[in-house]
């Protein structure tokens, strides 16, 4: 018995904590935290668009209501993309 449909794309990302501090991640078995130092975009942004996650190919999300789009090596390595939003 075959239970799983081939080629449909399931993501598995979901934000799981949204802190004073910054927000947590979750991609598989893969944990995130998203700092507002780092990521400022985040800061003042409703619950429900936080939410809105969606991975848009392996290792890279996407904010729809934000339109912010990021990867895991810039959630990784915030250091080597110093490029940050103004407010």
């Amino acid at each position: 018995m075959n239970l799983v449909k081939h080629g449909k794309n399931i993501s598995t990302v979901e934000v799981t904590n949204i802190s004073k501090h910054g927000i947590w991640l979750l991609n598989g078995e893969k944990e995130f935290f998203l700092s507002y130092e780092d990521f400022p975009w985040f800061r003042e942004q409703t619950v429900n668009s936080i939410l809105q996650v969606q991975e848009i190919s392996p290792g890279h999300f996407y904010w729809p209501e934000l339109d912010i789009d990021l990867t895991e090596d810039i959630i990784e390595h915030p250091e080597r993309f110093p490029l940050v939003s103004k407010k």
